[in-house]
């Protein structure tokens, strides 16, 4: 069953964007799901820019995505988060699980990982070649925790709860990478922690990072948020809609009609009319008829099977 409302608190939310090209319907999903939910709680909605991999990084995207916010009408509370900029309080969080002995160093490259590797449902599975110690003539690449013993329940507001043995169903996940850049899990937990975050509204397609952003946050002796995984909208193929799919960017001059289809999406039934109103007017409307409680609770709905409000 999903997890109760939770208690009274000062509530803070955040939309987390990765810039690595324009936002889409998907993305609009979860930002729209989140502010949605903060204003609920009448609290802080806030913007994290998820740059830490840069190689990736498309010019002009992070520009593109707050200025595609604001035409919708999704502003934030504070000042956005770069996590570019924050690569010292990061090595601070691997120092602490180095000296908490539950990081170790790898030398196993991707490749020789996949060789050997079984398949998990969050992707392939360390088998641990490197957590008694690096192999002669082997050099540090990345560093990793050890998931040894460690059993992990995510009781998701929306979502059924997940249980997760992370030695056998995830394995020893980097926290740090073999160019140098730190991982997408440490940087996450971390980030949360130092906002504040009470809760993580984000899609199902990570419903399964948080076991292990569950363990960082145990081991680092951090909070740990409460957590609603919304449905993620997928493509006639079935492939969750992204950058890598080709997902269509939002379109500024279609802002309230995609606003609505998003609110449809969500299981919200927006009037027909509110697909011409200014985009102000569609999240005034939003925030007085949310209900989180009616957002599907299945992991993917297809995206052809959402159309604005007529």
């Amino acid at each position: 069953m999903p997890s109760a409302e939770p208690s009274a608190t000062v509530y803070r939310g955040r939309f987390a964007p990765s810039p690595t090209g324009p936002l889409h319907f998907g993305s609009l999903i979860a930002a729209v799901g989140s502010y949605l939910r903060a204003r609920e709680r009448s609290g802080a909605w806030l913007v994290r820019i998820d740059d830490l991999d840069r190689p990736r990084q498309t010019p002009g995207a992070v520009d593109d995505i707050l200025s595609t916010l604001e035409a919708f009408g999704l502003c934030w509370d504070e000042s956005p988060v770069y996590q570019s900029l924050r690569d010292e309080a990061y090595q601070a969080a691997l120092d602490g699980l180095i000296e908490g002995d539950r990081a170790y160093p790898c030398g196993c490259s991707r490749r020789e990982v996949a060789a050997v590797a079984s398949r998990g449902p969050a992707g392939l599975i360390y088998p641990g070649t490197c957590r008694n110690g690096l192999p002669a003539g082997r050099r540090a690449r990345s560093w990793r925790v050890c998931t040894a013993g460690a059993e992990i329940t995510v009781e998701d507001r929306l979502q059924a709860a997940l249980r997760c043995d992370l030695a056998r169903e995830i394995g020893d996940f980097i926290v740090r990478r073999g160019d140098g850049l730190f991982a997408y899990h440490l940087a996450c937990v971390v980030d949360d922690a130092a906002s504040g975050i009470t809760e993580v509204v984000r899609g199902s397609d990570l419903l399964w990072s948080t076991p292990p952003q569950m363990l960082l946050q145990r081991l680092l002796g951090l909070p740990t948020p409460g957590y609603l995984h919304l449905p993620v909208a997928v493509n006639d193929q079935g492939h969750k809609l992204s950058k890598q799919t080709f997902a269509a960017p939002l379109q500024r001059d279609r802002a309230a009609e995609q606003l609505t289809a998003a609110l449809t999406f969500l299981g919200q039934n927006p009037p027909g009319a509110l697909h011409r109103a200014p985009p102000a007017e569609v999240l005034e409307w939003a925030r007085e008829h949310w209900r989180w409680r009616a957002v599907p609770n299945r992991a993917e709905v297809p995206e052809t099977a959402v159309k604005p409000a007529e």
